[in-house]
């Protein structure tokens, strides 16, 4: 199990270094290194699978430690997932984006029969802008979803290290009052975790709103 958990680990950080490389990449060989990204990470979740089951055949002593070393890489993993995506998103938004811009270049006008002037220049500005507030509220979007998506995996975090706190304490012995001082403890974690949901959902409201 250690091989396979430092190798995985060896993965991650390969997956750090193509995040910083697909940033300084030129725009013809970023999807290649999206390529490359997507199938880091399709092995790492193959090795997160295994060291699942590997996980469940270590002695007792060993079991919980363990436990917490995947669950972390699994959290790892798909904290890169997101991130990857939301590139992927913003790419394929820019590509449109050029793909309109060089339809309305290209584009043939005529005079109509009252010889009105067609304001290119204008109408290409207009369409930037309009353009441009897309992006920015696509971006706004993406960050959202990427900040709801974290809250959930921190409280599936939360949960799964409050049952590993459980059964350490329980190997540990400690006593009851203890053990309701974490508990009291967790469920005002959880109360903070919803209350920052809400207002994130409330902000991206109030801006889709006054920018739309």
């Amino acid at each position: 199990m250690d091989i396979l958990y430092h190798r995985t680990s060896s993965l991650l950080e390969e997956v750090h270094r193509h995040f910083m490389r697909l940033e300084r990449s030129p725009p013809e060989s970023i999807a290649l290194v999206e390529q490359d990204l997507q199938s880091l990470l399709d092995t790492i979740n193959e090795n997160c699978t295994k060291l699942d089951i590997l996980v469940n055949k270590e002695i007792p002593s060993r079991r919980v430690a363990a436990r917490v070393q995947v669950d972390q890489l699994k959290y790892d993993c798909r904290h890169f997932q997101t991130s990857l995506q939301n590139a992927i998103h913003r790419r394929l938004g820019r590509e449109q984006e050029m793909k309109e811009r060089e339809e309305l270049l290209s584009q043939r006008f005529s005079p109509n029969p009252q010889n009105t002037t067609i304001m290119i220049d204008t109408s290409l500005q207009t369409n930037t802008s309009l353009q441009n507030a897309n992006r920015g509220i696509n971006e706004l979007l993406d960050s959202g979803n990427s900040m709801l998506t974290n809250l959930r995996e921190q409280k599936m975090s939360l949960k799964g290290a409050h049952k590993k706190i459980l059964d350490i304490a329980n190997t540990l012995g400690l006593s009851n009052t203890v053990m309701r001082l974490i508990e009291k403890r967790t469920y005002q974690d959880k109360y903070i975790l919803f209350g920052g949901m809400i207002l994130t959902c409330f902000f991206m409201f109030v801006v889709v709103k006054y920018l739309t």
